[in-house]
């Protein structure tokens, strides 16, 4: 009698199996603007100052790869130098990261965790660039398909959900694209179960520890898959075990069955969505609302704002913080602080979200209630603005995932708009357009160039790059 597949060799058995080929046509169009949209939101974080630090990091952690003409590792994204794969993740995912712009699938920035470790892995030859395209969707749907199930219960307990399911997407994606078999990928997932975690106290401190936790969750996913490459020996119920990653973190039980049935079905790639604006994903309806009552108000005195969320959403760290604020990381998680921006100045853009000393907004920030209201839905809100004059203007805003599940046009003129906001080359975009379009059949030379054109690159005038990059 053969046993049960575990929820490991469940997910594993799917990731092997996934061909760009077998691949519904509407799954493979968003990992093209997965990437579309990675790469811009990237190259418009040029002047953040988090991927500075993290490459610092990396250097002095891995080191400066370079050996005459003959460049190895892979590339520090807006920088030009090269380090470890590894290292290269970890600065990259920093940089994805630096405008809070990024892609969610649910409660998790998997984005920003695979698409740096990947175009790392891909350049440095350790996997062929026809697979991708579907390593990307492996680790969406191994990291996501965790996330919907458990997030519910592992956010509020304080763990956040980029570094949780982004480290077993890193894990799935790593594996698939090193080529690793259904029972070393099984491995790599168990391993990843053992590595993960990440908390979220930095966004009530209004810290930058988060910018940096979707690195550290590819570096981990990453040394899961190695050490499966290399024959570890891992916990084939490392999800559904009594002591596993189910029952530790979400503290409840796991059905492997209920769960491997959503694989193929419910894919976790179509809930990602896809910011307009550099705030928390929690915070993009309450703002798209709160430009709609901006035109209303017209100006008038505001005496009272009352919001009602979902109570996940309220009760998420930093959501409900009214200041001081000295950093973007509390300005940006602030419901308070991002409707009052919003009604006063309008749309919120990096350098208004960065005046902490904006008298007006500040003030308007103390009259604003955050209520949790259970009778509004996730991604929705209610807001009621009253004026001086005691009129009362109201909004629901009722959004789904559907409302940010941009199209590529969509997500082409979002990330060349802040481009035109950051001083981006037009042809920078060009370039990671004809990639991601071009997929199978593309060159890593084009993301790399890209890169190499930001107009604050330190190496720009001296990039040099082996043609032919990420091609086999």
């Amino acid at each position: 009698m053969t046993a049960p597949d575990t929820l490991a060799t469940a997910i594993a058995r799917f990731v092997a199996g996934l061909t760009l080929d077998s691949l519904p046509p509407d799954v493979v169009e968003k990992a093209r603007v997965c990437l579309l949209n990675g790469y811009g939101i990237a190259l418009g974080g040029h002047d953040t100052p988090y991927a500075p630090v993290a490459r610092a990091a990396a250097l002095a952690l891995h080191g400066e790869r370079s050996d005459g003409a003959t460049m190895l590792g892979a590339t520090l994204l807006g920088d030009g130098r090269r380090t470890s794969i590894p290292g290269a993740a970890l600065a990259g995912s920093a940089l994805f990261h630096g405008r809070a712009q990024e892609d969610t699938c649910g409660a998790a920035h998997i984005g920003a965790v695979l698409i740096p470790l990947l175009t790392a892995l891909v350049e440095a030859g350790d996997g062929p660039v026809e697979r991708l395209l579907p390593a990307l969707v492996a680790g969406y749907e191994a990291g996501g398909l965790l996330e919907n199930a458990f997030s519910p219960l592992t956010t509020p307990a304080g763990l956040r959900a980029s570094p949780l399911y982004g480290t077993l997407a890193a894990a799935a994606g790593a594996a698939y694209l090193l080529g690793l078999p259904e029972d070393r990928i099984a491995a790599a997932l168990a391993n990843a179960a053992s590595f993960t975690g990440g908390i979220l106290q930095s966004f009530d401190d209004g810290t930058d520890e988060w910018r940096y936790q979707v690195g550290v969750a590819a570096v981990n996913g990453l040394t899961a898959a190695r050490l499966a490459a290399a024959g570890s020996v891992s916990a084939p119920r490392a999800f559904e075990g009594r002591t596993g990653f189910v029952r530790a973190f979400a503290r409840t039980g796991c059905d492997p069955v209920e769960l491997a049935a959503r694989l193929g079905r419910d894919w976790s790639i179509h809930r990602v969505t896809f910011k307009p604006y550099p705030v928390c994903a929690f915070n993009q309806t309450p703002v798209t609302a709160a430009l709609a009552l901006r035109d209303e108000v017209a100006g008038r005195a505001v005496r009272s704002v009352t919001v009602r969320m979902n109570p996940f959403e309220t009760g998420y760290a930093g959501m409900d913080s009214k200041g001081p604020f000295a950093s973007i990381s509390g300005t940006l998680m602030s419901i308070p602080f991002c409707i009052a921006l919003t009604l006063l100045r309008g749309v919120p853009t990096m350098e208004t979200m960065t005046r902490y000393d904006d008298g007006a907004v500040n003030a308007l920030v103390e009259r604003v209630a955050l209520v949790p209201d259970e009778g509004v839905r996730r991604l929705c809100c209610a807001i009621e603005v009253v004026l001086e004059d005691g009129t009362a203007l109201t909004r629901r805003q009722d959004m789904t995932t559907d409302d940010f599940s941009l199209p590529w046009e969509a997500v082409s003129a979002l990330v060349r708009r802040i481009g035109d906001e950051t001083g981006v080359p037009a042809d920078a975009y060009d370039r990671i357009e004809r990639f991601a379009r071009a997929l199978p059949d593309a060159a890593m030379d084009d993301v790399l160039e890209a890169f190499g054109r930001l107009p604050d690159h330190p190496h720009q005038a001296s990039v040099s790059l082996v043609k032919g990059v990420g091609n086999g």
